[in-house]
């Protein structure tokens, strides 16, 4: 309608874990219902009970929206109807598994896309995600756990939230969730509890997920001092490489801790192959998804002018680089673009990345 007023955005409260089991869907599932008493509009838009018996019982009686059907190869799938909860405008709407990819020839390709109509419409969301999910922690997670985690959310999403809620449980604890079937049926508790599921790696994800809430929310105090003193910008130097992802990933955790802009640069190639191509349309998302700007560069007087030229420019006051690929006889020929980067740059630190 012309002139209509935009609604207020929805408030967004995120139940955060560091996994599968430790109540953060019977949390919200209890604030709904705590919501429902009250008398408001309290709906459960999807939610993925995977079977678990606590999960099922925290959700009776508790008012579900259906779900949207999309057909794909034969097969019917059940996602969130966005455009059916914006017409009936509820108070507040419960939306399970944030990370969730929704099936092909869904309006919005991730679940946290739809939230994000939703919020924007109006709606309020309580929301759930395990701590394995968020893009700048992929390398960390795969690295402590070996385990590399394929549906993953923007730290933005996080960012945004009005409320972090973190669902706590000692590892020991899980552990026996796990054992006695609660998380998991029969057959796949053993598996759990021998691979993802080990002492080391749910300490691990325990202490990633009490450091991340507590950092969002010192990113929001931070906000009440900005403008003061010189605003930090982190920029990370990558090339066409599988490397660059990590240098990536490792640059918006270095931006984070910093309150920093984060920018990633590329110096253009004359030619490029398709792989490469690709790799670089990779490097765009993962840059997008941290809350940065990708920039490709034109070169002018080789890689490493072109990038202190840039960085200067910018005004960086951190970089990344990655450890040289060049061989030695490159290095002679080309140049060390470390080397020149340290040389000629001023008040800037510069992090050097290791390939392994």
């Amino acid at each position: 309608m012309p002139g209509a007023a935009r609604p207020v955005r929805g408030r967004h409260r995120v139940f955060v874990g560091m996994a599968a089991g430790v109540g953060k869907t019977t949390r919200a599932l209890s604030e709904l219902r705590d919501r429902l008493e009250r008398g408001e509009d309290a709906l459960i838009g999807v939610l993925e009970t995977h079977g678990r018996a606590f999960t099922q019982a925290a959700a009776a009686g508790l008012p579900v929206f259906p779900r949207l059907e999309v057909v794909r190869g034969g097969v019917t799938l059940g996602e969130l109807d966005v455009a059916g909860l914006i017409a009936r405008r509820p108070d507040v709407v419960l939306v399970d598994e944030l990370a969730h990819s929704n099936a092909p020839g869904s309006a919005r390709e991730k679940r946290w896309m739809d939230v994000e109509a939703l919020l924007d419409a109006g709606v309020n969301v309580l929301s759930t995600v395990n701590v394995q999910h968020l893009e700048s922690l992929h390398d960390t997670v795969a690295r402590l756990t070996g385990v590399r985690v394929r549906e993953r959310i923007p730290d933005a999403v996080l960012r945004g939230a009005d409320e972090l809620v973190l669902v706590d449980l000692t590892p020991a604890d899980l552990r026996e969730r796990v054992r006695s079937g609660a998380v998991y049926g029969a057959e796949r508790a053993e598996h759990a509890l021998t691979n993802f599921f080990t002492l080391p790696n749910l300490t691990a994800l325990r202490e990633l997920a009490l450091r991340q809430v507590a950092h969002v929310v010192e990113q929001g105090a931070a906000g009440l001092a900005a403008g003061l003193g010189v605003q930090e910008r982190v920029v990370v130097a990558v090339a066409a490489e599988e490397t660059g992802a990590r240098l990536i990933r490792r640059g918006g955790q270095l931006a984070q801790r910093l309150h920093a802009d984060l920018q990633v640069v590329t110096v253009r190639s004359e030619r490029i192959s398709a792989e490469r191509a690709r790799l670089l349309d990779t490097f765009r998302a993962v840059t997008v998804a941290l809350g940065g700007e990708f920039i490709v560069l034109d070169p002018a007087g080789g890689v490493a002018a072109t990038l202190i030229r840039h960085v200067q420019a910018a005004q960086a006051t951190q970089i990344v680089l990655g450890e040289s690929s060049r061989s030695r006889w490159e290095e002679v020929l080309r140049g060390d673009i470390i080397r020149s980067v340290l040389r000629q740059t001023r008040n800037v630190d510069v992090y050097v990345i290791t390939r392994e």
